[in-house]
């Protein structure tokens, strides 16, 4: 037994592996999700199937990677309307990164998604270990703005050969188009005239029927067109075969030097695969009350990816327009995609078979509807108005992804998000502050010009804590406000309310400008101090010569005393 004296130490904080959601299921919720479930499955094989061709895999790898990854990602996902699926963006990306690495040969390229797929579990394992959910809100809404609409350009590059009849090539953004453009007298009218019809049905499904499988049956319609009108035959390519069964279960064969080489893929993979099942998480939270937290995502993420692995798919996320079908369809909780699994599974072990005449134009329509939800015209639209600087940021990653390619995208958007951050950081608003006519308060003038300013008094506040990488823009605001003062500055009151961190630098910044401020006659005072600040001022010694930051001095009554104190110094000038 521990002495009385000795205090023990907290125990860590319990990681419940199971969601919330799970320990509260109600049997009343079965119905909905079942109905879901259904609907569900009806939008991921025909994803599944599209995506795997944007991968450069086989159909049944998109399959296999919905089927294995939606097993487990609902035992684990605590957001309740979140669909695993494979996305376009993943597909494209494994597409455009592995080709060289396989050196052509179709089965080390499985080999190696499966293997990309396995890294990117491991990453959101330890991203869930270490409580790293935070990360996801580093890459800014702008930035995936632009990137998505340039993976939208891609993905749009991929298949209007496709949807035209003749075989693509391979390359950038800018190659793929050239080549398209260059060969469209190689156009097989029967194809594009059924590609166009299957796109033009999806359109009218999307306006009249919101949210429902249209483009299951017009899979299903591609599929009777072709055995009725004999499509083959005339020269549009169908699906070809999908094995039947699951595959082997296991490791894929990959060396250790092939795994160091993956590496950056699978950060790019799970970056974009995170951000993505974060901002579907969020979405769905805001608007059904529920709580989001992006550390079970990360669980959840490396589980489903960690199945999708094994059973030789390649890296899934959340995807956006699933869970909007999954939501609309009435799902309570993710049992719903455990239902869509199931029923997944029901395909491939018995129904595969009938995918063979699914023609290729039809396959490419229904990749091309998918692209317009990633081009958010109105978005670009709306920063084009108001915020130019995102603007151009948002505009900077989708040329990224045009000129530099998928993997080289996604860093370049995190560079920029993170560009853009320091940005900010480093230059902080300076407010400087004038008294609310007819009261005590003081707010920033520049957004209220009609405030009084004190004669011979100079305040301003920091909306930041004053840090080794801002101090240098702060200082450098002050002294241009006093070098603009059309009067004499007596007093500078730095308001420190809007600071609740203050490091050795700007403890270090607010004692130099003290120094300058007193060799030109003025005096440098502070006010409203948190408890932390006061004491970094008090080991620097600045609290006496900033006169004594008390807890209880607002700036209204700072100002009144030294204003006062002038004019008992100067009973004449006043």
């Amino acid at each position: 037994m521990a002495p009385p004296d000795t205090v023990s130490a907290p125990a860590p904080p319990r990681i419940a592996l199971l969601p919330a959601w799970l320990r509260e299921y109600q049997p009343a919720w079965l119905r909905a999700d079942l109905v879901a479930g259904i609907t569900l499955a009806a939008y991921l094989l025909p994803a599944g199937i599209g995506d795997a061709s944007l991968a450069n895999l086989p159909p049944e790898a998109g399959l296999y990677a919905c089927l294995f990854g939606g097993l487990v990602f609902w035992l684990f996902c605590g957001s309740r309307h979140t669909a695993i699926t494979v996305t376009s963006g993943l597909s494209l990306l494994i597409g455009a990164s592995l080709g060289d690495l396989a050196g052509g040969d179709p089965t080390r390229f499985a080999a190696l998604a499966a293997c990309t797929a396995l890294m990117v579990a491991a990453l959101g394992v330890l991203a869930w270990m270490i409580r790293a959910g935070v990360v996801v809100n580093f890459i800014s809404d702008t930035v995936m703005v632009g990137f998505k609409a340039g993976i939208a350009l891609v993905l749009a590059s991929t298949q209007l050969p496709k949807l035209f009849g003749f075989k693509g090539t391979h390359g950038d953004f800018w190659e793929r188009m050239g080549y398209f453009l260059a060969h469209l007298d190689q156009t097989n009218t029967v194809a594009l005239a059924l590609g166009v019809a299957a796109l033009v049905l999806l359109l009218a499904g999307k306006k009249l029927l919101p949210n429902r499988p249209v483009a299951l049956f017009i899979v299903v319609g591609g599929i009777l067109a072709a055995q009725a009108l004999g499509l083959e035959a005339r020269g549009v390519k169908l699906l070809g075969e999908v094995p039947q069964g699951l595959p082997a279960i296991g490791l894929p064969a990959v060396s250790w030097r092939e795994v160091n080489e993956l590496l950056p893929l699978a950060l790019a993979c799970f970056l974009l695969g995170s951000v993505e099942t974060a901002a579907i998480g969020r979405l769905f939270a805001a608007k059904h009350g529920h709580r989001f937290d992006a550390d079970r995502e990360f669980l959840a993420l490396g589980a489903a990816n960690l199945a999708a692995g094994l059973g030789a798919g390649y890296p899934i996320s959340g995807g956006m327009s699933q869970s909007l079908v999954n939501e609309s369809g009435g799902a309570r909780t993710p049992l719903s995609g455990l239902i869509a699994a199931l029923i997944v599974l029901a395909v491939v072990l018995y129904f595969s078979h009938l995918l063979h005449d699914l023609p290729q134009p039809v396959l490419a329509a229904i990749v091309l509807m998918a692209v317009t939800s990633l081009i958010r015209v109105a978005a670009l639209k709306r920063l084009w108005r108001a915020h130019r600087t995102e603007f151009v940021i948002a505009i900077a990653a989708l040329l990224g992804v045009l000129g530099s390619g998928i993997l080289r995208g996604v860093l370049i958007g995190a560079i920029l998000t993170l560009g853009l951050l320091l940005r900010r950081a480093a230059h902080p608003h300076v407010a400087f502050l004038g008294r609310i006519p007819g009261s005590r308060r003081w707010s920033d003038l520049e957004h209220s010009p009609d405030n009084e300013t004190v004669p011979g008094v100079l305040a301003f506040r920091v909306e930041s804590s004053l840090l080794y990488f801002n101090v240098d823009s702060v200082r450098e605001d002050v002294m241009q406000r006093l070098a603009a003062a059309a009067d004499p500055v007596r007093v500078v009151v730095c308001d420190l309310s809007s600071s609740p961190v203050v490091d050795l630098a700007g403890a270090e910044m607010l004692a130099q400008l003290q120094r300058d401020l007193a060799a030109r006659g003025t005096t440098l005072r502070a006010v409203e101090a948190r408890a932390g600040v006061r004491d970094m001022l008090v080991r620097e010694g600045l609290d006496e010569r900033l006169g004594h930051v008390g807890r209880g001095e607002t700036l209204a009554a700072l100002v009144e005393r030294e204003t006062a104190a002038t004019r008992g110094a100067n009973p004449a000038g006043s």
